[in-house]
């Protein structure tokens, strides 16, 4: 059985010739059967990429050769199958979009904490724990007694920060905060806004959820449930090991069983969530998309990808 290598990586850097990068990359990727996405900005880089572990290493390496990226870190996971369909190389404004001007991770981000450590900041009652991760993530598993902001989308949270009860000054001081979220990314820049919102101790887990679980064991662990990823693995658990989860392709939120089972599930159409706010005609289109896929699949061929559904206009899934 062939087993495929995913790596996920990030680093707040400045990249002034950012799309200059887009060409070599994509390149370099292509030569070595991988795929996945990977987001540039000036502020740096954003990557889960899969494939070959050889086409895999090619591509770090090559990274790496790069005096900006020398000192890159990532993290690694198994799978049978691969959990990417094509690459992308993608030039964004932002490799993180959190839509504050001048929010400078690399300068003003919070203390690390590394996991063996984090068990003990976020069991201090004196510190305010925060899942910085969209609503549907924090649905499927977080830290016990984090504070979920119940935000569709990252750009929320400065909103969220300025009218949460949970960050208002006790006697004066503004409270300790701990932060969290998938692999760290988030976190080094919400961590950086708080900063400059006047909080002086602010701290975030060095790596991430993913770092937690593949560090803490699970006796020891204060983590419940699963771990969203943005990939086909959907959700990970302890050690990393994928979980049960599904995907909705309409909407690309998580499954459980009781959504599959609904009637408002349409494999490759729509799912309780998605349902309401997707037009027939969407829905025709992904039906089409679906029979081709099923069709390619029972030949033994390369499935479509084809073109995603255009995003339901409600916010509910921003």
């Amino acid at each position: 059985m062939t087993f495929f290598l995913t790596a996920a990586f990030y680093k707040f850097v400045e990249l002034p010739d950012f799309a200059d990068l887009k060409a070599p990359l994509l390149a370099c990727c292509e030569a070595n059967e991988v795929k996945g996405i990977i987001l540039l900005a000036t502020e740096g880089i954003n990557s889960t990429i899969a494939g070959p572990q050889a086409g895999v290493r090619k591509v770090l390496e090559f990274l790496r050769l790069d005096p900006r990226f020398s000192d890159l870190q990532h993290k690694e996971a198994w799978s049978a199958k691969s959990p990417f369909y094509r690459m992308k190389v993608r030039l964004k404004r932002e490799i993180v979009t959190l839509g504050v001007p001048g929010i400078s991770p690399t300068q003003m981000a919070g203390e690390y904490v590394k996991p063996q450590h984090w068990n003990a900041l976020i069991s201090d009652p004196e510190v305010v724990v925060i899942d910085t991760r969209n609503d549907y993530e924090v649905g499927i598993g977080t830290f016990a007694g984090a504070v979920n902001p119940d935000i569709k989308s990252f750009a929320m949270l400065p909103q969220w920060v300025q009218q949460a009860p949970a960050l208002n000054p006790t006697s004066g001081k503004k409270p300790k905060v701990a932060m969290f979220c998938t692999g760290g990314i988030r976190c080094e820049k919400s961590t950086a806004f708080l900063r400059a919102q006047g909080f002086d101790e602010v701290y975030h887990l060095e790596g991430g959820i993913l770092n937690y679980l593949e560090t803490v064991p699970q006796a020891q662990s204060l983590w419940q449930g699963q771990c969203f990823v943005f990939d086909e693995r959907v959700s990970v658990g302890h050690g990393l090991i994928p979980g049960q989860h599904g995907l909705c392709r309409a909407c690309r939120q998580p499954l459980e069983d009781a959504d599959t089972t609904s009637p408002l599930f349409e494999a490759g159409v729509s799912c309780p969530k998605c349902h309401a706010v997707t037009s027939e005609t969407q829905k025709n289109s992904a039906r089409e998309r679906q029979r081709q896929w099923e069709l390619a699949k029972t030949r033994g061929e390369q499935a479509p990808i084809g073109t995603p559904l255009p995003k339901p206009t409600k916010s509910t899934l921003a």
